[in-house]
């Protein structure tokens, strides 16, 4: 066996795919707030997004969108991975007692550069909330 085969970028094939869910509560909400620094009443006043055209709170986009990370450094391709870009469209809002279905699939890989492109998709029940794409990249150990 050569040293080579022992790379794991040999492992990653186009068509693999990785999953991760979480239901947001009211407490995520609020800390992704105090993370971001996002305070906007939308996400933050029962009262005001009353009155908005969402009629009630929503989730902060881009909290759905960090389920990517948690897929990428953790399943695919996992500890070590870097990520290099990120493109987004926010399709429809995220309320609390949603659960949101991050899916990335591997589109293509460039195992020269160590480079990954994803499809990269968030879901509440069967509709599609965030779509994009994602490059991340995979350090040689």
């Amino acid at each position: 066996m050569l040293i080579d085969d022992l790379d794991p970028i040999n492992s990653f094939k186009v068509g693999m795919l990785e999953s991760y869910s979480q239901t947001i509560t009211d407490a995520d909400i609020k800390s992704f707030s105090g993370i971001s620094g996002d305070k906007n009443p939308v996400h933050m006043s029962d009262e005001y997004a009353k009155n908005s055209v969402f009629e009630r709170r929503i989730a902060h986009g881009l909290m759905s969108a960090s389920f990517f990370s948690a897929i990428f450094g953790m399943k695919l391709p996992g500890t070590g991975c870097v990520y290099l870009s990120q493109n987004l469209k926010f399709i429809k809002p995220v309320y609390i007692g949603d659960t949101v279905n991050a899916t990335v699939t591997l589109t293509k890989l460039n195992k020269r550069s160590r480079r990954f492109t994803f499809d990269t998709i968030c879901m509440v029940n069967d509709c599609i909330v965030v779509s994009g794409e994602a490059e991340i990249y995979l350090p040689k150990i």
